[in-house]
């Protein structure tokens, strides 16, 4: 029984060790970095680091860096040297793993030339045989511009349109026409492109219908760095003076319509005891001189189309003038 005894307590002892021996391996280290979001300017170079805890040499370790797939690196380190002809193309020559604290576990990725594609997720991971722990760093690319520009289009009969420009964006920021007291005037059109360096190019519309907004100010923004940028605008108000000609000739034309309309029925109301046999003949006259009138409004209207028309082809060196005069630019409100 003794023996049995010291039998199973020795391999009660051997559980143990085992046991303890495992859960030290399997905790023997993590993998520590930074935690909150890394923003990355456009062009610029881009640092990652990412570090064993507790502090130990990592030089016989598998280092790998990589985007969304384990098997395509960006950059790989294995058996004391840097593996190049096994990262992804695109990284190719566009990284530098630094190890100059390696001996304590602290390496540091470095990207080169930092454009939006690098924008997004990157895997650190520590490998030991089989045994291996990562940290996740999450990067945010940015790119904002100063110039943002506006351009007046000639009038037209119905009103100013006035766009609003501006290049070089990420991510795409938020745009805005604002009155000279700040509010907001809701846009005619937004649209956005990507240019070759995948940057958002952005354009913004406005039609001004009259003069009450000749002060109009575009706003852009990127919500995730805060840079705000604007420019303002004041058009002249003989830039709306096509609105009240147009205005003014509707008017009296309609006018000139209802008189000769109603003008007519009157009398007829009050001259139809005595004059009723003449009705089919006054009617007759009438139908003529409604179509002469109708004839003459037409020509009327052509007459003051191409009057106009003229104008404006006229207007248009000068407006395109007064585009060069009134583009403002590096107009910041912060």
């Amino acid at each position: 029984m003794d023996d049995g005894k010291v039998l199973v307590y020795r391999l009660g002892i051997v559980a143990m060790c085992l046991l303890h021996m495992v859960t030290l391996r399997a905790e023997r280290f993590t993998v520590t970095g930074l935690e909150k979001p890394v923003l990355a300017p456009f062009g610029a170079v881009l640092e990652l680091s990412c570090q064993l805890s507790p502090p130990q040499n990592a030089q016989h370790m598998e280092i790998r860096w990589f985007r969304t797939h384990y098997t395509q690196p960006i950059n790989l380190y294995e058996d004391g040297k840097d593996l190049f002809g096994k990262i992804i193309p695109k990284y190719v020559e566009r990284t530098e793993l630094l190890k100059d604290a390696i001996g304590e576990g602290k390496v540091t990725l470095r990207i080169f030339n930092v454009n939006p594609d690098d924008d997004g997720h990157y895997h650190c991971i520590f490998k030991d045989g089989k045994f291996y722990e990562e940290h996740i760093t999450e990067v945010k690319v940015i790119a904002g511009s100063s110039r943002v520009q506006i351009l007046v289009h000639p009038p037209t009969t119905k009103g100013v349109i006035v766009e609003c420009h501006s290049r070089g964006w990420f991510p795409q920021p938020h745009l805005e026409w604002r009155d000279s007291r700040g509010g907001v005037i809701p846009a005619a059109s937004k649209s956005h492109s990507r240019n070759e360096d995948k940057l958002f190019d952005m354009k913004m519309t406005l039609l001004l219908r009259d003069s009450s907004l000749r002060n109009v100010t575009c706003c852009i923004w990127n919500r995730l760095t805060g840079q705000e940028e604007s420019t303002s605008i004041v058009l002249p108000v003989e830039m709306f003076s096509w609105n009240f000609i147009w205005t003014m000739i509707v008017a009296v034309i309609l006018t000139m319509m209802a008189l000769f309309i109603i003008i007519p029925s009157i009398k007829l109301h009050i001259l139809e005891d005595a004059q009723f046999d003449l009705d089919s003949m006054w009617l007759d006259d009438m139908t003529m001189i409604l179509s002469m009138l109708m004839v003459f409004v037409v020509m009327l209207i052509t007459f003051i189309f191409f009057i106009l028309r003229g104008a404006q082809e006229h207007t248009a060196p000068r407006i395109e003038n007064l585009q060069r005069n009134y583009v403002l630019f590096y107009h910041r409100r912060k």
